[in-house]
């Protein structure tokens, strides 16, 4: 059985790709704009809640909260 640490690393990588084909961005790009928003750390401390909703409504979550940030740093 793999760790959590595995786990939680093959999730983040999941996530950050489909952000990255829903917002027509590379996956470098996509974890930099999550990771300046406080994203990729959300995903990260809300792990456990986070593997249970569908992929998603995780996406919509982030992509509000990317713009979000944006907004706030205009």
């Amino acid at each position: 059985m793999s760790s959590l640490n595995d786990r939680k690393a093959d999730y983040m990588v999941i996530v950050v790709n489909e952000y990255a084909l829903s917002s027509g961005l590379t996956p470098k790009e996509a974890f930099l704009a999550l990771r300046d928003c406080g994203g990729i750390s959300l995903l990260e401390d809300q792990y456990e809640i986070e593997h249970t909703l569908p992929l998603s409504s995780t996406i919509d979550a982030l992509t509000a909260l990317v713009s979000r940030h944006k907004a706030a740093t205009l």
